[in-house]
C-alpha cells in the first residue's frame, strides 16, 4: 500500500517514520518547507517536494492521501489538491478540524467524485513511542476497512482506533477530547498552585506528584507530565503564561450552547486561556504551559 502524508510537523513527522519504519508500505512524503521531507526519507519515506511529484509516485495507483494540517489551511490545500487529484482518491483529515466544516468538506468532495475519513488523533509528540489514540469517521465504511493496517501500525503498542459513525463523528469525538483536555489541565494547573500559594509553606510540588501518581485518584499521564515539568523547572521560571487556545473547547462549548447543555468546567478553562492572552498570567497558567510543552511540544511562550 501507498500512503502519502501532506504535513511533517510535530505529530505528521511521527506518523511519517511510524509508517516508514513498519516495511509494509511505502510512505510519500510532502511538506511546504523542504527539511522535514529530507529527514522522513532519512526514515525511509519517498520524498515529494511538489503535490505533483505525490500524484507521480502513486504510479497509477489509487490515491491514498493523509493531511496533518492547521484547521485554518484544510480549505485552502483541498481546493488545490482536488484540482489535480484523480477522482475516487481517498483524502483523510487527520488534523483538529471544527467537525461542522469536516461535515460541509465531506460533501463538497463527495460532489466532486473524492472519499474522505476524518481522524481525529491524540497522542502529542509520544505519539511514536506509546502509540497513537485515533478517532474516525466517515460515510465509507470500505475506506475504513482499506486503512486498517495503516491505523494498527500507527495505534501500536498501546494505542487504538474506532470508527464512531458517519463524516464529522471522528473530529466531533476529537474536539470534545480536546475540550475535556482543557478541564483536566486547569484543575491540575489550579491545584498545584493552591499548594504552591498556600498557607502551609516550602511543600514540595514535585514528591506532590509523586504521590498522587501512585494510585491516586487523579493518577494520570497530564500529572505524570506535570510532575516532569515541575523537577526540571521547580519555579517555571522563564516561561511567560500566556496559554494559547486552539479552538476545539470554543468549538464544544458553541455546539453544548446549542443544545442546552452547561459545560462550566470547560468554559473556565478556556476563560482562563483567553485571559492569560491578555496578561492575566499567575503559576498555574505557566504550569499549563509547561503541560503542553511536554505532551504536545508546544513552545513554552506564545505558541498558537
Amino acid at each position: 500500500m501507498k500512503i502519502a502524508i501532506h504535513g511533517l510537523g510535530r505529530m505528521g513527522s511521527q506518523i511519517a517514520q511510524k509508517l516508514s519504519e513498519n516495511g509494509q508500505m511505502n510512505v510519500i512524503a510532502h511538506n511546504r518547507s523542504k527539511e522535514p521531507i529530507d529527514e522522513a526519507v532519512r526514515h525511509g519515506a519517498i520524498a515529494a517536494y511538489t503535490k505533483e511529484d505525490v500524484i507521480r509516485e502513486f504510479e497509477g495507483q489509487r490515491i491514498v492521501l493523509w493531511l496533518m494540517l492547521p484547521s485554518d489551511i484544510v480549505d485552502e490545500q483541498l481546493s488545490e489538491w482536488t484540482q489535480i487529484l484523480p477522482k475516487g482518491s481517498l483524502i483523510i483529515d487527520g488534523g483538529n478540524s471544527d467537525f461542522r466544516k469536516t461535515q460541509q468538506r465531506n460533501q463538497t468532495l463527495k460532489d466532486q467524485g473524492q472519499n474522505f475519513i476524518d481522524i481525529g488523533v491524540s497522542g502529542g509528540v509520544w505519539g511514536y513511542k506509546n502509540g497513537f489514540s485515533m478517532m474516525c469517521g466517515t460515510d465509507n465504511r470500505e475506506d475504513y476497512e482499506l486503512l486498517k493496517n495503516v491505523l494498527v501500525t500507527l495505534a501500536s503498542p498501546d494505542g487504538d482506533f474506532e470508527l464512531y459513525g458517519p463524516s464529522g463523528s471522528g473530529h466531533f469525538v476529537k474536539m470534545v477530547h480536546n475540550a475535556i483536555e482543557y478541564g483536566m489541565m486547569e484543575s491540575l494547573a489550579e491545584g498545584y498552585r493552591l499548594i504552591k500559594e498556600g498557607p502551609i509553606k516550602d511543600i514540595d510540588l514535585v514528591k506532590v506528584s509523586r504521590v498522587w501518581q501512585h494510585r491516586s485518584v487523579i493518577t494520570s499521564w497530564l500529572n505524570e507530565l506535570t510532575g516532569k515539568a515541575l523537577s526540571e523547572n521547580p519555579n517555571l521560571d522563564g516561561i511567560n503564561g500566556d496559554v494559547a487556545q486552539s479552538g476545539e473547547a470554543l468549538w464544544s462549548l458553541e455546539v453544548a450552547k446549542e443544545l442546552g447543555i452547561p459545560m462550566p468546567a470547560i468554559n473556565e478553562a478556556l476563560n482562563v486561556r483567553i485571559e492569560s492572552q491578555k496578561g492575566n498570567i499567575n503559576f498555574a497558567t505557566k504550569l499549563l504551559s509547561a503541560m503542553r510543552n511536554k505532551f504536545g511540544g508546544h513552545k513554552l511562550n506564545n505558541e498558537s
